[in-house]
């Protein structure tokens, strides 16, 4: 089904997440104003509660594969997870696709120039920061928001690039939330200059002014703890105002803590989320989830990741296992073929013979 949005500013061009509960779910595009004049338009994911009234923003601003080859496989249902979480609690989150990405318009903007060891990382945060104000500016005059109370949520580049916004300090913009933010990491464990990236945030730190928390994990093979930390300081020192939380390890690679250690990401949140006056208690109650039977002979890890797997309301999600008790998963894909294989991949990496157990929200058919 298509449906018109309340403002021309947004166009929806599907309707595929319905779902029977309390909550509106919309694929859709914004159409955002660019320095100089120019426009685009911009893939977007709208999930708010379904009932008049103005509510809290999040702007959703996603990361960078390393291959820029598949940034067009893209979708901001990567975060559909995410959004619900915040929807529930009487928001309305809002996951955009930056140009170039997904079925946003083009040209792919964030080229960042410079050799591996002296890169320019001011320029190409400053770019893809453009496409998150110009989101603020749209959506803050839709009538189902609250343009006095938005926040900004970045995973790696999207970061940077709600950091970079944050740096201008937009009207209605009250706090952001940055998860395992940076740019650079070319290979695992590896980045380009990361000096000069701790320095982008030292410049933009001596201009914003609105609170901000940052989360990383221990085990980022993207963005270390020491570089966080580098980052952090150099953000902070220059008179920004923010809080780092560092999580222990999650799963093979931490850097996908958002999407994939909703237990552990939450607490630290809610936290920050009422420390700005913000809402945190459940106004929407969804659908109970299907009861589905732990695969037996699981190992501590796997049989907590299952655990966390049945408490995820996403069908892009998948659980594979072997006969000895190991396993790999993945609780927010892009879509569901995806997280087959994902879920497949990682279990083949610590052993033999693996199957699917589960997927979406049903066991998996074999």
């Amino acid at each position: 089904m298509t449906r018109l949005l309340y403002a021309l500013c947004l166009v929806v061009v599907t309707a595929s997440l319905a779902r029977a509960d309390d909550l509106v779910r919309d694929m859709t595009s914004i159409q955002i104003a660019l320095p100089g004049g120019g426009q685009a338009r911009l893939e977007a994911m709208i999930v708010r509660p379904d009932r008049p009234g103005r509510f809290p923003l999040v702007i959703m601003v996603h990361g960078t594969p390393r291959d820029l080859r598949t940034i067009r496989n893209l979708s901001p249902a990567l975060y559909i997870v995410q959004a619900e979480y915040f929807a529930a609690r009487g928001y309305a989150a809002v996951a955009i696709m930056r140009r170039g990405f997904g079925h946003s318009d083009g040209p792919y903007a964030e080229t960042i120039r410079g050799p591996c060891e002296a890169r320019d990382y001011l320029a190409v945060s400053r770019i893809s920061a453009q496409d998150v104000l110009g989101a603020v500016t749209a959506l803050r005059s839709e009538p189902w928001v609250d343009p006095g109370r938005v926040v900004l949520l970045g995973h790696s580049t999207g970061g940077v690039a709600v950091t970079a916004a944050a740096a201008t300090n937009p009207a209605g913009v009250v706090g952001i939330l940055d998860f395992a933010g940076g740019r650079g990491s070319n290979a695992p464990d590896h980045v380009c200059s990361p000096d000069r990236l701790a320095e982008a945030f030292g410049v933009f730190g001596k201009t914003a002014r609105i609170p901000a928390l940052w989360i990383y994990a221990e085990n980022d093979h993207f963005f270390s703890p020491a570089l966080a930390r580098q980052m952090f300081e150099a953000y902070t020192a220059a008179g920004a105002p923010a809080r780092l939380v560092m999580l222990p390890p999650v799963g093979d690679d931490g850097h996908s803590a958002l999407t994939a250690a909703p237990k552990l990401i939450w607490p630290p949140v809610e936290t920050f989320l009422a420390s700005l006056g913000l809402p945190t208690t459940t106004v929407v109650s969804l659908p109970p989830l299907p009861a589905l039977p732990a695969p037996p002979g699981l190992n501590d890890s796997c049989a907590a990741g299952f655990r966390d797997y049945v408490t995820v309301r996403n069908e892009a999600k998948a659980f594979a296992i072997n006969p000895e008790g190991h396993c790999g998963w993945i609780f927010s894909a892009v879509s569901v073929d995806e997280a087959k294989r994902i879920a497949m991949e990682s279990c083949a990496k610590r052993a033999a013979n693996c199957v699917l157990y589960a997927v979406g929200q049903s066991l998996a058919t074999r």
